[in-house]
């Protein structure tokens, strides 16, 4: 990534800010990005994949609060004076808003993110290659075929607005995804995620994987029903991501469709559970400020089990009268409101042997797949069981279980907790970035099974 391209950022900016119509305000989300990812299936690599790509969201304010979005990828003059010209057309065909909360006041003071790896940002294919050959390796030693993707990535992002905020920040990210597969029926995954490639360890995850896909041969069905369950950290950042995804926002509060409403200040969750939303710890991917411009901080959102507050972005604070908490989208994406893009469920002291243990008959689950929201007050999901399923006798794994299908509130499966983990991972869910580790619930609801 060049080192010039903050000063080209900002004249980008400057370019969109300087077309804005007389009397008009605007802001200007600009992001740009270099991806290289190594895919690999059956043993061998089969893509090599690299891109490069810039993006402005530029959002229009008229003097009478009409306003309009407009995305775009090109980026030179001509493409962003277009893009400023449609904006201001498709505003003036709307109705005035009289709930705009205007923009983010200038002389904003953001916190540090240490969000950059250089090698991560200039890491050569050859590095994936050999994490491939180190995974494949282990496939071969157990008899198993690998699949999988890793990636390493370099982001950078600038936010200004014509009342004079800007805001930069750039920062690096690397992923692990590895899948290992015995037989039809018999499968393992593991992944991870950090800012910087070598803090990544994919042989560890190729025999986490590995070993789950070895065991699962032969699975057993289980008939539908209630059954204890110890859930991986994979699992666990399911159940975080559709609480997020279906509640933790403002704008669900307000609308009465969050699983919060009625629970906010009381117990809700297990006492042991502690959830924030942590954007400046050095072991999430960091990030200083929210697609508004808003300065990020950390937000205890659960705590003892008692759930604390939704996150706000600037529309949904003016409308409870409170200040954003930096958790705003950038212009084009507002229409899903705030959400936590930084959860950490606080890890215990268990151990994956005592967690087993604290269950004397029940299931093992390695990931849900597929889930979908039935019910949102209460958060109720839908979904399936993928890459590990075990039934757990005493305390120790017994035999694998076909794969099932299940309908449960996550709310009321995090009431009672019987262990937290202690070792967690970092599972990008697609709304945010999760750390979590293993939990065993008493009771998790399995509806049938997937074939």
């Amino acid at each position: 990534m060049s080192p010039g391209l903050r000063a080209w950022l900002r004249e980008r900016a400057h370019q969109a800010l300087a077309a804005t119509p007389s009397g008009w305000r605007a802001e200007v989300y600009l992001r740009y990005h270099e991806r290289s990812v190594t895919r690999f299936t059956r043993n061998e690599v089969h893509q090599h994949m690299h891109d490069a790509d810039g993006q402005a969201q530029i959002a229009l304010y008229s003097p009478q609060g009409q306003w309009a979005v407009v995305r775009t990828n090109r980026l030179d003059d001509e493409g962003l004076a277009q893009a400023v010209a449609r904006a201001a057309t498709l505003a003036a065909l709307r109705e005035p808003d009289p709930e705009w909360p205007g923009l983010t006041p200038a002389g904003q003071s953001y916190p540090a993110a240490e969000a950059w790896d250089e090698a991560t940002a200039n890491l050569p294919p050859q590095s994936r290659v050999q994490s491939v050959r180190e995974i494949v390796a282990v496939a071969q030693k157990h008899g198993l075929q690998a699949a999988g993707a890793l990636r390493n990535e370099a982001r950078a992002v600038l936010y200004a607005h014509s009342e004079g905020l800007e805001a930069f920040q750039r920062n690096t990210q690397a992923e692990a995804i590895v899948v290992m597969q015995a037989d039809e029926e018999a499968w393992g995954r593991a992944q991870d995620a950090a800012v910087a490639w070598n803090r990544l360890e994919p042989v560890a995850l190729a025999h986490e994987a590995a070993t789950l896909a070895a065991r699962g041969q032969g699975p057993r069905a289980l008939p539908p029903g209630e059954y204890p369950v110890v859930l991986s950290p994979y699992a666990v950042a399911d159940l975080l991501h559709m609480l997020n995804l279906h509640g933790l926002s403002a704008q669900a509060v307000h609308e009465g469709r969050s699983w919060l409403v009625g629970r906010l200040g009381e117990p809700t969750l297990d006492p042991r559970l502690q959830v924030t939303d942590d954007p400046l710890a050095a072991d999430m991917l960091p990030e200083a400020f929210d697609g508004e411009g808003t300065p990020k901080a950390r937000l205890p959102l659960v705590r003892d089990g008692v759930p604390l507050t939704p996150v706000y972005d600037r529309r949904t604070a003016a409308q409870a009268g409170r200040a954003s908490t930096g958790h705003g989208q950038p212009p084009a994406w507002r229409a899903w409101g705030p959400l936590a893009g930084h959860l950490r469920l606080q890890p215990g002291e268990a151990s994956q042997e005592t967690l087993l243990a604290s269950i004397t008959r029940g299931l093992f689950v390695n990931r849900f797949w597929y889930t979908r929201l039935v019910h949102p007050r209460d958060a109720v999901v839908t979904g399936m069981t993928r890459d590990g399923v075990f039934w757990v006798e005493g305390g120790e794994v017994a035999y694998p279980v076909k794969n099932m299908r299940f309908t449960q509130s996550y709310v009321q499966a995090l009431a009672r907790v019987l262990a937290v983990g202690r070792e967690t991972r970092l599972v990008l869910t697609g709304s945010a970035a999760v750390r979590a580790p293993g939990l065993a619930l008493p009771a998790f609801r399995f509806t049938g099974r997937t074939a």
